[in-house]
């Protein structure tokens, strides 16, 4: 019954990004602002995710390559736009790759404690 709980909390606040987009018009997809406004209103509140949602959200995250499966497989459906489009797309990929890496290193960098204990 919890997975029930935080699946419709999350839907609810998809929808309520959505309906933000919808209204004022703004070039950010609805479900980013959905989980915007939700971590909004978990640290208006003060207080820590709810372990029914924490659990919604850990089980989502171990399937989320699954559920890339779709958008993936529809790309072979669309030949004449990817064989036009494959050097953009494979640049995207790669370019997309690094950066994350080289983000995903700075922000390490920065935030994990020197276990030296010098200054950084």
């Amino acid at each position: 019954m919890n997975m029930l709980r935080g699946l419709a909390t999350l839907v609810c606040f998809q929808g309520i990004g959505e309906a933000v987009v919808y209204l004022s018009d703004m070039p950010i997809p609805g479900p980013v602002i959905g989980m915007v406004l939700l971590f909004a209103t978990l640290q208006l509140t003060g207080t820590e995710t709810p372990e029914w949602l924490g659990e919604t959200g850990h089980f989502m995250i171990r399937w989320l390559s699954l559920m890339f499966l779709p958008a993936c497989t529809g790309l072979f459906f669309l030949p004449d736009i990817t064989t036009d489009q494959w050097l953009p797309i494979i640049g995207a990929m790669f370019l997309g790759t690094l950066l994350t890496m080289a983000a995903s290193g700075y922000l390490m960098h920065r935030l994990m404690p020197d276990p030296d204990g010098d200054s950084q």
